[in-house]
């Protein structure tokens, strides 16, 4: 199912009939935030929402969900992601994915960088999403970038992206390091699909980061 979207009715024309810019568009959008535990998903999605970071670890239970609005430039779309951490446990994924990734528009697989399994994993949670929301955006966030990457986890990078080629994303929920980047990446192409889908032009890409090594 695409986002949805509704175009903002414009204000009443200036006096003499000066030309109208045209409507920005809405669009809201679920974005599902997935990987196994401790990668930093929700120190993710904190950075992302309120600009904040703890760096206590406590385990997600279930899903926590949070929302925020952004504006993408040059046509003012305004875009509310619905931000779904959805705990880090793949037996649950599996039995509760129709509930967590049913209606999901983009799909955030969070790995870390000092754990090669991690990002090896992220083949198959990318793959439970798209068998129940079909192909939707995927981006790939390497997080804890603050810290030394693992060799094997660099290598496992690269192979994952020759796998499910996508925006591939070095992340640091500690420093905030390409967190809003990879978002708004996200929002824009959600945003592009959700356009196509209604026969509107979709917004231009701005932003892309290429995987180092790669």
């Amino acid at each position: 199912m695409p986002a949805s979207t509704e175009t903002i009715p414009p204000k009443t024309p200036t006096p003499g009939g000066a030309p109208r810019t045209p409507s920005p568009v809405f669009v809201k959008a679920k974005v599902c935030l997935v990987g196994e535990g401790s990668v930093g998903k929700t120190s993710l999605a904190r950075r992302f929402v309120l600009d904040q970071f703890d760096d206590r670890y406590l385990p997600t239970m279930g899903a926590k969900v949070t929302k925020k609005e952004v504006v993408l430039s040059p046509d003012d779309t305004r875009v509310v992601l619905t931000v779904w951490d959805i705990m880090g446990e793949p037996t649950l994924r599996e039995l509760l994915k129709e509930g967590y990734f049913r209606g999901c528009h983009g799909v955030m697989a969070v790995g870390d960088l000092t754990r090669p399994d991690t990002i090896a994993a992220l083949v198959d949670w990318v793959a439970s999403v798209r068998r129940v929301a079909g192909h939707v955006p995927a981006n790939v966030l390497a997080n804890k970038a603050d810290l030394a990457s693992s060799p094997g986890a660099a290598r496992e990078l690269r192979d994952f992206v020759r796998l499910l080629p996508g925006r591939t994303w070095r992340t640091s929920a500690k420093t905030g390091a390409n967190v809003e980047a990879a978002f708004m990446d996200i929002a824009r192409e959600i945003a592009r699909a959700a356009m196509v889908q209604r026969g509107a032009d979709p917004p231009r890409r701005e932003h892309r980061l290429e995987v180092e090594g790669t």
